[in-house]
């Protein structure tokens, strides 16, 4: 029997690679792994259901060679609002030119091009600004009637068949989740998909909708990428699982200069709610074509882990780009090396919010105070939901955050938490088993010498989740 490979991360934020033409091998998806993928991303705007059906059958090849639980990140699509057709498949609108948008299915042309989508119309106000191709191009609104609006066009140029559509400062009323999103979602959740991206959230009800379908199977991570999102933060983040920062159409849609701080707003409150939080879009975009990122691309992600961000993602650079294992080499490296900087931990320190008042809270930032003080090797949670484990890692203590659930999917879920490794070990029921199988583990897995020292978080009794309420040091036998 073949001896199994240990995979330990040296780092603490985790690392989200997209799947695609480039990586959809299983000897390019085990190097990835290798690499530092902890989570791999299936993006359900593109491809068909066999192709995502083949990625979920690698990927658990994966497991089984590893030994090592691998999280699914499915990120359905969303609503794409795009305007028409050209007659000659693109025109060029000059700035300060009248030009319409209506509901009529003809060719457009220089005058006007069709928008199929009436709740744009109906939501548009006099002086709306409309947003085309990634806000190349940008619209005001003079007019509206009840089937098309009369635009000014603030910045042109080249327009071509079905562009992007973005109205940034209007709360379109139409659901973050199309039919087509449906079926992937019971798609993804069916194959064990542990996170369900849900793109273009603008309210609350986005998510408590996304939450119904699932019935519990998977989480949602609420992906940011609208204004309105940013109104509605503390009630979205309270109501989601996790949640992502999607610059790329966050980007679109907010002044540049407004993003980063609505990344560490994002960030902040993520952290103080306990949620996992990842950073993503354009990370390492010029590893697309190039074997090594910018220094402005490594800057923008040590700034997302000095932050404290769950994770960090790569999209196009892993998917479609020429160099996937040197995108995720580069940035395992880079995130491993900001961690050892000693101003990181300072940041941490800093940044860290007190917990809310509850036993379960205040066990978690005593197991990490403990471990600091002590000099534990590990804080070991037992936790049947991921509660335990999530709430310990809230703490972003010194200590490695060793999770042991019995539930594979759990563990799949923690691999997008920051710092914790997740173990899948047989139910205990006693806090004398747990400290031996929690001994047991951390020697196995490499953590821990004997007559070390480590932390064990628990729920008594064991197997309920929701119930962190035990703590023990344990020297290890």
């Amino acid at each position: 029997m073949a001896v199994r490979q240990k995979i330990r991360r040296r780092r603490h934020t985790k690392i989200i690679a997209t799947l695609g033409p480039s990586s959809s091998t299983i000897e390019v998806m085990a190097r990835l792994f290798q690499a530092g993928a902890d989570v791999f991303r299936l993006n359900f705007s593109h491809g068909s259901h066999e192709d995502h059906a083949a990625r979920f059958a690698l990927i658990r090849e994966l497991e089984d060679r590893f030994q090592r639980p691998i999280g699914v990140l499915a990120d359905v699509q969303g609503p794409k609002l795009r305007v028409g057709k050209f007659s000659a498949g693109r025109v060029h609108l000059q700035t300060g030119a009248k030009f319409r948008l209506d509901l009529t299915a003809t060719p457009g042309d220089s005058l006007r091009v069709q928008l199929p989508h009436p709740e744009i119309i109906e939501a548009a106000s006099i002086g709306s600004s409309l947003l085309l191709d990634d806000g190349k191009l940008r619209l005001r609104v003079l007019h509206k009637r009840a089937d098309a609006l009369e635009t000014e066009v603030v910045v042109g140029g080249p327009l071509s068949d079905r562009k992007g559509v973005n109205v940034p400062d209007v709360i379109l009323p139409i659901p973050a989740l199309t039919e087509k999103d449906r079926e992937d979602l019971e798609f993804a959740v069916s194959h064990g998909a542990s996170y369900i991206g849900l793109s273009f959230v603008q309210r609350p009800e986005d998510v408590i909708e996304a939450k119904r379908l699932i019935g519990g199977r998977a989480w949602v991570m609420a992906k940011l990428e609208k204004p309105q999102a940013l109104d509605n933060l503390e009630e979205i983040l309270s109501l989601t699982d996790a949640v992502m920062v999607a610059r790329g159409d966050l980007g679109v849609e907010l002044p540049p200069e407004e993003v980063p701080l609505a990344q560490k707003r994002i960030v902040r409150l993520a952290r103080q709610m306990g949620k996992p939080v990842v950073v993503a879009t354009q990370m390492l975009e010029s590893m697309i074509t190039a074997p090594a990122p910018t220094r402005a691309e490594a800057s923008d992600v040590a700034t997302a882990v000095f932050d404290g961000a769950d994770a960090v993602m790569l999209s196009g650079e892993t998917a479609a780009g020429q160099f996937p294992y040197e995108a995720v080499n580069m940035m395992d490296r880079i995130v491993a090396r900001v961690e050892q900087d000693g101003g990181w931990r300072s940041l941490i320190d800093a940044s860290h919010t007190a917990p809310q008042k509850t036993t379960a809270a205040a066990i978690a930032l005593a197991s990490a105070a403990i471990g600091h003080t002590i000099g534990a090797k590990a804080i070991v949670a037992f936790t049947a939901s991921g509660s335990t484990a999530l709430r310990v890692a809230r703490e972003r203590p010194v200590s490695r955050i060793v999770g042991l659930t019995p539930d594979q999917a759990t563990a799949r879920l923690l691999s997008v938490v920051w710092g914790v490794h997740a173990v899948v070990t047989p139910d205990v029921h006693s806090m004398t088993e747990a400290a031996h199988r929690a001994s047991k583990v951390v020697l196995s897995e490499g953590f821990a010498a004997r007559d070390e020292e480590i932390v064990v978080a628990a729920g008594v009794p064991f197997g309920h989740s929701g119930t962190t309420n035990a703590l023990r040091v344990v020297t290890v036998k």
